[in-house]
């Protein structure tokens, strides 16, 4: 990917390797032996790396920063909180109930909540609460879509081995080896936007269906998109069998609106869980939903279990209410949004230059882009984009200092400070980038 030297970055992760498995504290971190990543410092939308060099982001961490990197208004009050309250104590504080109702307020599917530490905590906490109201064991979750690293959640479609034309439909298979095939017992998968496929599977384990789980808009898988009919048809379809609809808005919570995905869908869910944006990079996280269904929370061998030493810790919520107040009161979606517009704009004219089929999906804080003719549909419909071309394209925007995840699936993630980038500077880069990606191609 990079022709640079990198004496620094290779001197750190030949020292990471002794330490850590593949030399990185998290294996998506692992780029190889002469791409992977360290970062010295991050500002605003860029970071710069060990060997100094910069880049502005569009990976932002795989989404959390929604204002950007290290931004003072977050951070103070972060530090403010440290400073005068401390970090955690065990027992519940005032701030609590503060997040709880600043999301109530932005988000009016909420009525009661929880939280957690990550997406996977939050994910699992919806998931067992579903379970435990609606007395049911199976999970109906979506081609495409990531839930998280728990066992359950780890079982994929495995399109990248699909052959479209001898396979009706792509294996299910583990994502990594040391998950029991007993963890997939009660969990079923259909494609996005299928009508026949969720009526198939009603039909069939209807009777046993605690919940569909299902970001509506795909976080992993290109920014595709739930149409407006079958957000519809799965809230119809829940509500008709006592199922439960469970939004994971891990990463369009407090990113494409102020009420998240099921603002822009008008259709609420019975639970939902954030994380992500709602901390711009502290870790926190939430789930919540129907006050009768949280309150399914509570002791004895009839409630359900939650808890968590860290849960609520103080720098997490103190981090949630900055960074929530700021999206609720001043302009900041405005910005993120007309930004992404027009880089997007930008893009759309250095690939029609060149030729490339191209469309974009999902809302203009965090989009897609697909090289081909239509806009998928489905993470089936995405094996037929030319993905291979945009890796090729990703790598050299980034040996050039524009930094994004190399895989298609990933989106373009925006954050506010992107307003101050230098949209001809974009253009130029990018237009050399796919120069030269057409070109390794040939």
């Amino acid at each position: 990917m990079s022709n640079t030297p990198k004496p620094v970055t290779h001197q750190l992760l030949k020292q990471a390797h002794t330490n850590m498995p593949l030399g990185v504290a998290d294996s998506y971190r692992y780029w190889g032996e002469d791409n992977t990543v360290f970062v010295k410092s991050s500002l605003g939308c860029t970071i710069t790396d060990a060997d100094d060099q910069e880049f502005i982001d569009f990976r932002l961490a795989y989404g959390p920063i929604i204002l950007g990197y290290r931004d003072s208004r977050v951070d103070e009050a972060v530090i403010n909180t440290i400073t005068q309250r401390g970090t955690i104590s065990g027992f519940s504080t005032d701030l609590d109930s503060q997040v709880v109702e600043l999301i109530k307020k932005m988000c009016p599917n909420i009525e009661k909540m929880r939280f957690a530490n990550s997406g996977t905590e939050a994910v699992l906490g919806a998931v067992r609460t579903a379970r435990g109201f609606t007395g049911r064991n199976k999970i109906v979750v979506v081609e495409g879509g990531f839930h998280g690293l728990y066992d359950e959640m780890m079982w994929k479609s495995d399109v990248d081995n699909w052959d479209s034309e001898t396979q009706a439909a792509p294996k299910i298979a583990a994502f990594g080896i040391g998950i029991p095939e007993a963890s997939r017992e009660h969990l079923e998968t259909v494609p996005l936007n299928d009508f026949s496929a969720i009526d198939h599977v009603f039909a069939r384990v209807g009777d046993d269906i605690a919940a569909i789980v299902i970001e509506p808009i795909l976080g992993n898988c290109g920014s595709i998109a739930s149409s407006q009919e079958y957000m519809q048809k799965l809230r119809d379809m829940c509500d008709a069998n006592g199922s439960l609809l469970i939004m994971d808005e891990v990463k369009t919570g407090f990113r494409v609106a102020k009420g998240g995905a099921q603002e822009l869908y008008g259709i609420h869910a019975d639970l939902t869980t954030y994380a992500k944006a709602m901390g711009n990079g502290y870790p926190v996280a939430a789930f919540g939903g129907r006050a009768d269904v949280m309150d399914m929370i509570n002791f004895g061998k009839n409630g359900v279990t939650h808890g968590g030493t860290y849960t609520a810790n103080m720098i997490a919520l103190s981090a949630a209410k900055a960074t929530l107040e700021i999206l609720d009161q001043t302009d900041a979606y405005q910005s993120i949004n007309q930004i992404g517009a027009e880089i997007q704009q930008v893009l759309s004219r250095v690939f029609t230059k060149h030729g490339i089929e191209h469309r974009f999906a999902g809302p203009d804080a965090m989009f897609g882009i697909h090289f081909g003719n239509q806009v998928p549909q489905n993470y089936r419909d995405w094996k037929q984009t030319d993905s291979d071309l945009y890796t090729e394209f990703a790598h050299k925007l980034i040996e050039h200092g524009i930094m994004l995840e190399p895989d298609s699936r990933e989106p373009w993630f925006i954050c506010e400070a992107h307003k101050n980038i230098d949209l001809a500077k974009l253009e130029e880069v990018a237009d050399l980038a796919m120069t030269q990606a057409i070109a390794a191609r040939s």
